[in-house]
């Protein structure tokens, strides 16, 4: 696995989450999340896969492969998912901006 270990401790710590937290999600133990963030031990595929899906993130960007980071959204209606789309456009289109 690539060295992406500040990103695993980046997205956990975004999740609000203590290394124990995310272990018990996850079904590891504490020790091996730290592990993990300290590159000292790389997961396997089937604990990355639970890690992305915790975190909310694509096997792909937790590996540090470019991909770009996904919502699920498929709980909300098609109206609020609409306004969620609408919204991460407007951000996109905010940043590609030239500053005044």
């Amino acid at each position: 696995m690539i060295d992406c270990s500040e990103k695993l401790r980046q997205l956990r710590l975004g999740k609000h989450l203590t290394q124990g937290q995310l272990a018990q999600r996850v079904g590891v133990t504490k020790g091996m999340v730290s592990a993990y963030e300290t590159a000292s031990k790389a997961p396997s595929l089937e604990v990355l896969i639970r890690l992305s899906r915790v975190l909310g993130v694509t096997v792909d960007y937790l590996v540090c492969v470019d991909a770009p980071r996904y919502m699920d959204i498929s709980a909300l209606d098609d109206s609020s998912a609409a306004l969620v789309i609408a919204l991460v456009d407007k951000l996109a289109q905010t940043r590609q901006e030239p500053p005044r």
